[in-house]
């Protein structure tokens, strides 16, 4: 499962966000692997999509460009700057991150993948 903030999912439903990045120390997302995006853990919810992890690479925050940011669905990278102090409290070009490239696919693929 990977979270997402509430303002992030309409944007993925329309496939305007396609990547992501992530503060973790190691990679959670293996490529290929399909996760469901939620808002939260909170127990019975329900995803609100299915994405299959297309890339996973490490780089420095300060490294996006505006075709990332626009990937990351905002218009350039003063925005999503912006947002990204506000989900996490700060912002350190030097940090190095996840970026998480991915695609949505159906229930039915999640479901397959499981069985498979």
């Amino acid at each position: 499962m990977l979270l997402f903030k509430p303002e992030h999912v309409e944007p993925i439903k329309r496939r305007k966000k396609t990547q992501t990045r992530r503060t973790w120390a190691n990679c959670r997302a293996k490529v290929g692997s399909i996760h469901q995006a939620k808002t939260s853990f909170k127990k019975g919810e329900q995803p609100f999509a299915y994405i299959r992890i297309t890339a996973a690479r490490q780089e420095f925050l300060g490294q996006i460009t505006d075709e990332d940011a626009r990937k990351e669905g905002y218009p350039h990278v003063p925005a999503y700057k912006k947002a990204f102090k506000q989900i996490y409290g700060h912002w350190n070009p030097h940090e190095l991150v996840w970026v998480i490239d991915f695609e949505l696919v159906t229930e039915a693929e999640y479901l397959g993948e499981r069985v498979a």
